[in-house]
Parts: structure tokens; sequence; C-alpha cells
């Protein structure tokens, strides 16, 4: 049997190809640079760790869940607005990585304790 974390991760490749796939499909104005910037953009939420770790854990968390990613995604087209589409796209892909690396939603415990379980060296 599958170890539900790894299930998690092979679900998180899944929505990163996905969400590559439709930013390629999607994509007509941003250059690839900018692409590239972009999909890296969540992970600057880590700063609020600055704040402490439960601030941290919302701010890193918030950003980094599906749900907003495919909003954006959805909103962008249902109102025919292709940039907002393709920016969820990219969000999605984003969040994918981030479970597919084992890196999942923070807890206010602390930046390595995950619901994928503890990141990092182990002490």
């Amino acid at each position: 049997m599958i170890h539900a974390v790894l299930w998690q991760r092979i679900e998180g490749f899944a929505v990163l190809a996905a969400g590559l796939a439709l930013f390629v499909h999607l994509n007509d104005a941003l250059p690839w640079w900018a692409a590239l910037l972009i999909f890296f953009a969540p992970d600057l939420s880590f700063i609020a760790y600055a704040l402490g770790p439960r601030v941290g854990a919302f701010c890193y968390n918030l950003v980094h869940i599906y749900g907003l990613g495919a909003a954006l995604l959805a909103i962008g087209l249902l109102a025919a607005v292709p940039l907002a589409a393709a920016l969820g796209a990219l969000w999605l892909a984003h969040c994918g990585l981030d479970r597919m690396l084992g890196y999942g939603l923070k807890s206010p415990e602390g930046f390595s304790i995950t619901h994928l379980g503890r990141i990092g060296r182990q002490k």
C-alpha cells in the first residue's frame, strides 16, 4: 500500500504538470523570464516568519493552497482575461511543485513542521 504522503507528492506532480500545461496554452503575454519570477513569487511569503511562526504559517499557507490559484484560473477563464487565467495556472503549478518536493502547508509550531511531515535537517 502506498503511504498517504507519497500520494500527496504524486498529486503535487500532477498539479504541477497540469498547471504548466495550462500556462503554456493560456499565456500569450508573459515572457519566459517573467513567468519564472512569478512562478517562484509565492515563496516570498516566508518573510512573514519575521513576525513569528503563527503569522508566518498563516501567510505562507494562504498563498500555498490550491484553491486560490484555482480560483484565479477560473475567474480568468470565465471573465475572458487570459493573463489572470495564466497567472492562476502558474500559481497552481507552484503549489504542486512544493507538494511534490514535500514542502507542505506549515504548522504554527514552526516552519519545518508541515502537513506532509518534517522538512529540513533533523536534530
